[in-house]
């Protein structure tokens, strides 16, 4: 009974021991300062570039269609092939509208027959008429037979003309010049007029169109911070990225911007041109755009983990002080440039940025700071030759 009690007043006095050891690990003594990393925030310059979704579209589209009816008795293109505006697609029959022109030109050469009679009778009349051989009114109606034939001629001419038109209308042309697609019919097939269905589209692909996207809200950031003395507007050159992800060879112009913001996306179009002598660009497709929207001469780019974000969603920084102390700062950030993050507000030149030992501050606590620069895959190297003179300060304060 003795050996058991004896055993269990060691297990309670080990418990203890183990505890104390434990607070002991995990409280900080009293006066430790923490040594953190920080960079000093230097202004660069930085092009303000914008990736933007995009879709190709033909600089020019027609669809080719009937203007009269009628049955396709030839094709005379190859479907993908180039065509000319003005060349001839398909031939309808022309019978009936040759038939209808021969008939048009004769009613024209009969009228004109016509015309001459009734101003010979005319003069004749009028002659008679002074000399009183006919009545007033049969005078009156030789005048006017002849001025009835007249209009007879040019009611007839323009019958002729209509005519002339409709024949020539067998003969479909290109209404563009440009690349042609697959031809929806085939000799043989019955045609109508102002039918629905297209015969074949023309796109003309040199140059062609990049149609992008940009939400309002991006596009209301950008003139604010274009009115900002520091940066400048950049150049309208467009980069283009394939579905591929290739880059495509020629660079683009940005060409007009549209003047309303599309209800449902709150986004507003852009559209670029493009050079394409290879035909690599085809109407459709989806690319990616690299837009130069502005170069900022004094940009504040500072490394991600030196911005921290709260619950709510604001962003903040830590801020050494010149007394070595903690300050928070709240800053406004636009945009992400590689593993860095581009500075609207908050930050200033000189600044003391924190980037490694957040978790071991809090607002007005003091730390032995040690200065760092971060090369381009984001590794810190120190700057700082005094950190073992840091550490040793340290430990002569913590006496650890």
């Amino acid at each position: 009974m003795k050996c058991f009690r004896y055993i269990g007043s060691l297990l309670m006095i080990g418990s203890l021991l183990a505890g104390c050891q434990q607070e002991e690990a995990g409280a900080p003594p009293a006066g430790y300062v923490p040594t953190v990393s920080y960079i000093t925030v230097t202004p660069s310059v930085h092009t303000m570039n914008s990736t933007l979704q995009g879709r190709v579209v033909a600089s020019r589209s027609a669809e080719v269609r009937p203007q009269v009816s009628g049955i396709v008795k030839k094709r005379l293109f190859n479907e993908g092939d180039s065509v000319k505006e003005g060349q001839v697609l398909y031939q309808l029959d022309p019978t009936t509208y040759a038939s209808a022109y021969n008939e048009a030109k004769a009613d024209l050469a009969s009228a004109k027959a016509l015309v001459e009679t009734a101003r010979l009778k005319d003069e004749r009349y009028a002659s008679l008429l002074e000399i009183e051989g006919v009545s007033q009114q049969d005078a009156d109606d030789a005048h006017a037979d002849y001025l009835q034939a007249v209009a007879d001629i040019a009611k007839y001419e323009a019958a002729l003309e209509t005519a002339k038109i409709n024949l020539e209308f067998t003969k479909i042309k290109a209404p563009i010049s440009g690349r042609i697609g697959i031809s929806s019919i085939t000799e043989g097939a019955l045609v109508t007029a102002e039918q629905e269905t297209a015969l074949a589209t023309i796109r003309q692909l040199d140059p062609i169109y990049v149609d992008m996207t940009k939400s309002s809200k991006a596009r209301l950031q950008l003139r604010q911070l274009l009115s900002s003395k520091s940066i400048q507007e950049g150049t309208t050159t467009v980069s283009l990225e394939l579905e591929d992800g290739s880059d495509y060879g020629y660079e683009g112009q940005l060409k007009v911007q549209e003047v309303s913001v599309d209800a449902s996306t709150g986004a507003v179009t852009l559209r670029a041109q493009f050079p394409n002598p290879e035909g690599l660009l085809l109407p459709g497709m989806f690319v990616r755009t690299s837009v130069d929207e502005g170069v900022d001469e004094n940009a504040i780019l500072v490394p991600q983990q030196g911005i921290y974000h709260s619950s709510n969603g604001d962003a903040y920084a830590y801020v050494i002080s010149d007394a070595n102390t903690i300050e928070k700062r709240v800053v406004k950030t636009i945009s992400t440039v590689g593993n860095k993050w581009l500075i609207a507000s908050g930050l200033s030149a000189q600044d003391k940025l924190l980037v490694e030992g957040s978790s071991k501050v809090r607002p007005d606590s003091q730390v032995n700071p040690v200065e760092v620069e971060m090369d381009s895959s984001g590794e810190m190297v120190v700057i700082n030759d005094d950190v073992d003179k840091v550490n040793a300060d340290s430990t002569a304060m913590t006496g650890v």
